[in-house]
Order: structure tokens, then C-alpha cells, then sequence
């Protein structure tokens, strides 16, 4: 197994929990999504289990590049992400498994499991928060930066400046991106977009 993780006291935790099983075997550790596919190309592990939030490349840039180099690897995902967007967006992108990092010691190894069976695994809480998505919510990229302006409580002029746009093509997108996401406000949107993982502050 290939274990790409940027904290490295996290990895040493996942190893600790991994050594109890002494079928699976740890052939590379990985601390950025670049390192990670540089070491799949050339240990060629069963299982993937990697974090969402890395350095270089985002682990969901990772599962969508591990799948374009092999459409058999097998990836399992461990993130503190827990928006529904998020989980969709991995299981979109190819991971077959999905756990939030309050997961236990043994779900962890039952999703390893089942990954290398090629089986998917998505706990209860992950498949309650894959259920939120009741729509698909398509803003365009230009929405998507206005609405990540919106999060951080930017203003439209604030925003305009940012984007080095005119405030009524803010007000437009706010608008456009309101009616998509069928929102009354730009509090209600800031939630929404942080509770789905629609966008990220960090």
C-alpha cells in the first residue's frame, strides 16, 4: 500500500493502526501529490490511501491522474473534507472508498479491504452526507471565484477589485449563482458553500 499524507505525525498514527494487520504492508509513504505519483509509478502498490488536502496537487488531482495512468488502482481516500461535494467529487474522479479522518481503526481496514477487492466502502456518516446532495450545483469557474470572494465576507466592490471585474458583473454572477444554488442571500451561499465543500478556506 502507498500512503500519501503530508502530516507526517498522521502518518506515523496511520502506520501504527496499519502494523496490526500483517497481511498489508506499507511500500512508500508520500508527503505531496506529485511525490505520491511519482511513487505509484514506480512501486506500483495494490492499494492508494491518501488525504484530500496535500501540497503540489490536491488529492482529488491525484485520484484523477492515479486513474489516467491505471484504471485499476485502487484508491482509498482519508480526509477531514466532509462536505458532500467533496465526497462526490473523489468517488467521481475514482476513489472507490471514503472516510473522514473521525474514522476507527477498524473501518479504516475494512475500506483497505474492500478497496483491494475491488469493492467499495463508504461508512454510514460519509453515505448520510453524500445523501445532502440533493442537486448538482454547476457554477462556472468565474461563479466559483466570486462565490469563494463571498466566504471570506468580501463586499461586491471588494470583490471587483479581487476579480478586476465592474460590481455589476458581481452583482450578476451573485445572482446567477444564487439562483443556481436556490438561495435567498449571500449568508445563506457562504454556508452552503462550506458545508458541501463547494469551496475550501484554507
Amino acid at each position: 500500500m502507498l500512503l500519501i499524507e503530508d502530516h507526517f505525525l498522521a502518518r506515523i498514527a496511520l502506520i501504527s493502526v496499519l502494523a496490526r494487520v500483517p497481511q498489508l504492508e506499507i511500500v512508500g509513504e508520500a508527503a505531496d501529490g506529485e511525490e505520491g505519483l511519482r511513487f505509484f509509478e514506480s512501486l506500483q502498490p495494490d492499494v492508494v490511501l491518501l488525504d484530500l488536502r496535500l501540497p503540489v496537487l490536491s488529492g482529488f488531482e491525484v485520484i484523477k491522474r492515479l486513474k489516467s495512468h491505471s484504471r485499476d488502482a485502487r484508491i482509498v481516500v482519508l480526509s477531514n473534507y466532509q462536505g458532500s461535494e467533496d465526497i462526490y467529487r473523489a468517488l467521481y474522479a475514482g476513489a472507490l472508498c471514503y472516510l473522514t479522518k473521525g474514522a476507527s481503526g477498524e473501518e479504516l481496514i475494512e475500506a483497505i479491504t474492500a478497496a483491494h477487492e475491488e469493492k467499495r466502502y463508504l461508512p454510514r456518516d460519509v453515505l448520510d452526507r453524500l445523501a445532502e446532495r440533493t442537486h448538482t450545483i454547476n457554477l462556472t469557474p468565474r461563479e466559483t471565484q466570486v462565490l469563494v470572494c463571498i466566504t471570506k465576507g468580501r463586499s461586491n466592490r471588494e470583490i471587483a477589485e479581487e476579480l478586476n471585474i465592474s460590481e455589476k458583473t458581481v452583482r450578476i454572477h451573485v445572482s446567477a449563482l444564487l439562483e443556481k444554488m436556490q438561495l435567498r442571500d449571500r449568508t445563506q451561499a457562504a454556508i452552503l458553500a462550506l458545508q458541501r465543500g463547494l469551496v475550501h478556506l484554507d
